[in-house]
């Protein structure tokens, strides 16, 4: 199964980020965090997460670009635990386990994202606020061959 990792070109998101994500970590779309959102909230640094950032979950953070790249099985399941965790501490979700369906679905949403797509492309976010809420489109980037080593972070579960 295939999964996004965040990654860097430049030191932009350190500047356009109130917190960004560090280079590396699994990251989804995040547009949950927008859902209440109104055109007051989109303002500065916010108004950047808002319009094109993936959220990371490892410091929960954004980046503007994440990297298609495989995921284990493990991995992905604690994944979903994280995040069913931090909807708890964040957004007051009851228990973890009240959570779980939740974070499961979002990680499902972005491994359908990443489904079918090479190692090391690129995706980027972009939101807009309508009428009936956040929309979301998605780019795809595919990574040329001759620089395929210099785009995604590889790691290994210890």
């Amino acid at each position: 199964m295939n999964l996004a990792r965040a990654i860097h070109f430049d030191e932009s998101d350190t500047l356009v980020f109130h917190s960004p994500a560090r280079t590396g970590e699994w990251a989804i779309s995040g547009g949950f965090e927008f859902s209440n959102w109104g055109e007051g909230d989109l303002t500065g640094k916010a108004r950047q997460a808002f319009a094109n950032g993936w959220l990371g979950l490892e410091t929960f953070g954004r980046v503007t670009f994440v990297a298609v790249t495989k995921v284990e099985q493990a991995e992905y399941e604690a994944l979903i635990e994280r995040l069913a965790q931090h909807f708890v501490d964040i957004y007051g979700a009851p228990s973890p386990e009240a959570a779980r369906p939740v974070a499961k679905e979002e990680l499902g949403h972005m491994a359908e994202l990443c489904e079918g797509h090479d190692p090391n492309t690129l995706l980027t976010v972009i939101r807009e606020l309508t009428d009936a809420g956040v929309s979301e489109a998605f780019r795809v980037i595919e990574a040329p061959e001759a620089e395929l080593d210099i785009l995604a972070v590889h790691g290994e579960l210890e």
